[in-house]
């Protein structure tokens, strides 16, 4: 199986040891016909890494672990002042869904499509240059919005006990207009990829235009990807997110620990992926620390069974269908709630001084492999690989092998982005068996 791009390696997935024979498959020989591409809505931001201490961050008016709005005339301030103290430790391309479909295009070496609001004239040396000089060549910015004003800059700081707070200047980045979303552009991507962020604000044009590329991709079947952002702001608009999540078309929930918690009032990571089924197709839990979860339905009539150890904690065997691959709760006869769980790759890196960026590089990864199921769909639609509706080409148990190591690399490299591609996936026995 070959996916999207043109990666060094032909196949993703090992082949030497090749499993069940199928019945011939038709190959399409013009797969250019209808690319293969992911879709993300973001605020483009510029992101500003900085350590300070509780002191500084209480005079700026910021909770610990929050996010606030400043104005552009304190932004101003505060980078001076944290430039003149060499308290800077990056300047980053940033943005949650900016961030994840570069990881995206840097591991498929494929294109994908952001849509958003940028300076109508950019110069050299200024934000909107930096963003776009650190931005994957393979993410097109056709699409974006040109408007006069600033770009938006995040600052993501940094007490010395490594809690992250965050504090945004909007600038233009809540200006897209909801008629500059394309159908055409919506209803043949891969997924939708958007954060909560789009949402916080009811009144603002982006929040518009955000709600109505959802609604054109729940009349197209895009599945549609919703980074949860901060905990703060799961706490803020929870309200909203559960009735999006329940109601709007969201199949996708990525966040960590404390927004999982936050959303569903569960303190188990297990359970809170089990409650947050109930409203979703798929859940990509990150925990820092201890690793990553991965929890989805699938129909019982294509379950199948891991060949690792069962394990029990507050879902009793809640690993013994993860060698099963993700299926949308609606295509399922008859629904099973699968999960898998995967410790930090290789125990993670040895110090950690940020995990910003750590959890847009597990989406990315798992956005990769929903590409890869829908380019093999339509390279090979008589494979045996799709006698049911399935959201990834892999077990969740291999996404979650995927997902964890391009996390590693965000996190050994402190820095939001990735920079280069990964070596190929190590050889499984779960994936041989679907080669065929």
């Amino acid at each position: 199986m070959r996916f999207p791009g043109k990666r060094k390696s032909k196949h993703y997935f090992p082949v030497s040891d090749r499993g069940p024979e199928s019945l011939p498959m038709r190959l399409d020989t013009a797969p250019e016909a209808a690319p293969v591409y992911v879709l993300g809505i973001d605020q483009l931001l510029v992101d500003i890494e900085a350590r300070i201490t509780e002191s500084d961050l209480a005079a700026l008016g910021i909770p610990k672990g929050g996010s606030v709005v400043l104005d552009d005339e304190v932004v101003e301030r505060v980078y001076a002042d944290l430039k003149a103290r060499a308290a800077i430790t990056g300047e980053y391309a940033g943005g949650s869904v900016g961030n994840t479909l570069h990881n995206y295009s840097v591991l498929a070496d494929d294109q994908s499509v952001l849509v958003g609001a940028i300076n109508a004239t950019i110069a050299v040396g200024d934000y909107a240059f930096h963003y776009i000089r650190n931005t994957s060549s393979r993410v097109s910015l056709s699409h974006l919005q040109p408007i006069a004003g600033p770009m938006g800059r995040a600052f993501c700081f940094i007490t010395p006990d490594g809690e992250r707070s965050f504090g945004v200047s909007r600038g233009i980045m809540d200006e897209l207009a909801p008629e500059t979303i394309p159908e055409p552009l919506v209803a043949g991507a891969s997924a939708l990829v958007l954060t909560a962020y789009l949402l916080r604000n009811p009144d603002a044009p982006i929040c518009a235009a955000t709600l109505r590329a959802i609604e054109i991709a729940n009349r197209h079947r895009v599945p549609v990807v919703l980074s949860l952002g901060t905990e703060w702001l799961v706490r803020e608009q929870r309200a909203l997110l559960r009735e999006l999540a329940g109601g709007l078309g969201i199949g996708v929930l990525a966040g960590n620990w404390g927004e999982l918690r936050a959303l569903t009032g569960e303190e188990d990571p297990l359970l809170a992926g089990a409650r947050a089924l109930d409203w979703v197709d798929l859940v990509l839990l990150t925990r820092d620390k201890h690793g990553l979860y991965v929890c989805a339905w699938v129909d019982d009539a294509v379950k199948r069974e891991t060949r690792d150890p069962i394990l029990s904690k507050s879902i009793a065997e809640y690993n013994k269908h993860e060698y099963s691959r993700a299926m949308p709760r609606a295509a399922c006869a008859t629904p099973l709630k699968i999960f898998s769980h995967i410790n930090p790759y290789h125990g993670g890196p040895s110090v950690i001084h940020s995990t910003n960026g750590a959890g847009d590089a597990a989406l990315g990864a798992l956005l990769h492999d929903m590409a890869a199921n829908v380019h093999h769909r339509r390279a090979a639609p008589t494979s045996p690989k799709h006698r049911a509706e399935f959201l990834t080409y892999s077990s969740i148990h291999q996404v979650c092998k995927y997902a964890n190591r391009v996390s590693f690399e965000v996190l050994r490299r402190n820095c939001p982005r990735l920079l280069n591609g990964l070596p190929e996936r190590e050889d499984s026995l779960e994936e041989s068996y679907w080669e065929g």
